[in-house]
């Protein structure tokens, strides 16, 4: 079983088809708590909304966090990690996030 870490940028197995993608995961912090992850998916699909936050980094594509696209999966659905957000760049995300989700 994977072992994701807060931040960290992994291959998700989305359920669209054949069709795999990055997402940013959030994760409880309590190791018994982590059966479900939640992602931010990333695309490369632009559609230059507010909530898209373009994070560069060397294991992504060019793109967009979509926080319109916010998704609670098993861990089973975890592929393979890429790498992981700085401090700086996970703030934007999760601010991001807050706005979509009116906090």
């Amino acid at each position: 079983m994977p072992s994701p870490d807060r931040g960290s940028v992994w291959i998700v197995d989305l359920g669209l088809g054949p069709k795999c993608g990055p997402a940013w995961l959030s994760i409880p912090t309590d190791p018994q708590d982590r059966v479900l992850v939640t992602v931010v998916a990333h695309t490369t699909s632009l559609q230059r909304t507010r909530f898209e936050i373009a994070i560069p980094a060397p294991f992504l594509k060019a793109g967009a966090f979509d926080a319109q696209q916010v998704l609670t999966i098993p861990q089973v659905k975890l592929v393979r990690k890429l790498g992981d957000l700085r401090a700086g760049q996970l703030a934007l995300v999760e601010g991001s996030v807050r706005r979509w989700l009116g906090f």
